[in-house]
């Protein structure tokens, strides 16, 4: 692996990112290259210095990204080897392994109804929120008012998003995009209705089902394509992303499974009806082709409220400038509430906002997936997908850090990554007892010391967590600065 930091070719510029350096958000960068020669596949977990501080090794290729957790394990989701459902991003598999790199637990979900794709969501409680294909057939979509077009379907790839309580093995709470449909080709149908009185709903007959719909994957059922999910602690509300439909939606988590398919229940009231919808306002009637914002976009997220620009929403917009060579953007927009926490909507009118709250557009274009992360200090964690290039920009644009993984053989692409504080495994760093963020000879000599001296135990050097310090673990420190 050779992981390359890029300066401009002129002294000026080299001494503008230097006296820059003291802006880069101090932080270790988590991300699962995905290797095309299938080598191997390791999670990396680096420092600014790109020095690695860790990493994890897997049987299978990632589906997304993963996900650090405060216990310095991390949430992986990967590629199962015969998937039931197969299109971009297709997964099937999510494991959670301890920082040494065992596995805690593993779960598949890849059937005849589900199957996982692309991201998934840890929560606070410790559950894992799922996105998945689930399968209808073209009877089922007929029964709902699909329109029986020039190209009759086979099968139709709705979206759902699953709870699972690692600890059970349970799904613990469930919403079903399928329950919250409406149509106006019907009469005779339950979900028929004016599409454009019904932006809580989405539109069965909207976009095609069963070709790539300008997708890097082939022909398939897929249809909504969701590709990013990410929850808000504070309003206990999700969103999520439509690559094939260019939106974004937002639902109610506090529902219960029994009010999330239904339209009333849960903090807000509407069950699980759309909360908000903002990125292309034809799909439900509001706005013309020229009012679509959002192009095949990845990514979203919200950002931190302690964080500048905190409770507004990040998006990385694939193809923000039709058209252009540089087409890429990111985008931060602050979705418009009342005092009571609803989001506002005219009548006749699309969910706002119409103006952006910041854009950056800086040379990270990729055409498969991609994503961004505020960081604390204000700067901003971008992912270049197919060039495997992670990059780090400040208010204005100005690429403050960046590095670029290159496999051994062949090429790599890096879904997302994300950037986590110094502070964030309480500075215990497994075997870092010195507290560099470095594990090296020094950490050993601490630990022999520690244990000749018979001193108190010390949680950072008990490598193999058994409860106390011992020869096992300097031989698992050793074991690691050799690695």
């Amino acid at each position: 692996m050779r992981l390359v930091k890029y300066f401009k070719k002129t002294f000026i510029c080299i001494i503008l990112i230097t006296n820059m350096q003291a802006e880069i958000f101090e932080g270790y960068t988590l991300f699962t290259p995905l290797d095309y020669s299938q080598v191997s596949v390791i999670t990396y977990l680096i420092d600014n210095d790109y020095n690695i501080i860790q990493n994890w090794y897997h049987d299978y290729g990632p589906a997304s990204m993963p996900y650090l957790m405060p216990d310095s394990s991390i949430i992986y989701p990967f590629r199962v080897p015969f998937p039931t459902m197969e299109a971009g991003g297709v997964g099937g598999g999510i494991q959670k392994q301890t920082w040494d790199g065992d596995i805690l637990w593993e779960y598949t979900f890849s059937d005849d109804i589900y199957q996982h794709h692309h991201d998934v969501e840890p929560l606070p409680n410790g559950n894992i929120l799922i996105i998945v294909w689930e399968r209808k057939s073209a009877q089922d979509a007929y029964d709902m008012g699909r329109e029986i077009i020039s190209n009759p379907i086979n099968q139709m790839w709705s979206s759902a998003i699953l709870e699972l309580d690692p600890l059970s093995g349970n799904i613990v709470w469930e919403w079903h995009l399928w329950d919250h449909l409406v149509q106006d080709i019907d009469q005779d149908l339950p979900n028929y209705g004016i599409i454009s009185e019904n932006p809580q709903l989405f539109d069965i007959n909207c976009g095609p089902v069963g070709t790539n719909a300008g997708g890097p994957q082939g022909a398939n059922a897929d249809w909504i394509h969701l590709n990013a999910i990410n929850y808000n602690p504070h309003l206990d509300q999700i969103v999520i992303s439509s690559r094939l439909q260019n939106e974004i939606y937002i639902i109610d988590h506090s529902t219960t499974t029994e009010e999330a398919a239904g339209h009333s229940g849960g903090n807000m009231g509407k069950g699980g009806d759309f909360l908000y919808r903002w990125g292309n306002p034809g799909n439900y009637d509001r706005g013309t082709s020229s009012d679509k914002i959002l192009h095949w976009q990845h990514g979203v997220n919200w950002i931190d409220p302690n964080y500048p620009g905190g409770n507004n929403i990040l998006i990385y917009n694939n193809n923000h400038f039709e058209g252009e060579e540089e087409h890429a953007a990111v985008i931060e927009i602050s979705p418009p509430m009342d005092s009571d926490g609803n989001y506002i909507i005219l009548d006749e009118e699309p969910f706002g906002p119409n103006n952006l709250e910041w854009i950056c557009s800086e040379d990270f274009a990729t055409p498969m997936q991609g994503g961004a992360f505020r960081l604390p200090n204000g700067n901003t964690l971008v992912t270049q997908t197919h060039t495997s290039r992670i990059i780090e920009v400040d208010e204005t644009g100005n690429n403050l850090w960046e590095f670029e993984f290159e496999p051994e053989f062949g090429g790599s692409w890096i879904a997302r990554a994300q950037k986590y504080s110094l502070s964030y495994l309480n500075n215990q760093i497994l075997g870092d007892l010195n507290s560099d963020t470095l594990l090296n000879i020094l950490d050993i000599v601490i630990l022999v010391n520690i244990i000749l001296s018979n001193d108190n135990y010390n949680s950072v050097g008990d490598l193999n967590q058994d409860g106390s310090n011992n020869i096992l673990d300097i031989v698992n420190l050793a074991n690691l600065i050799l690695n």
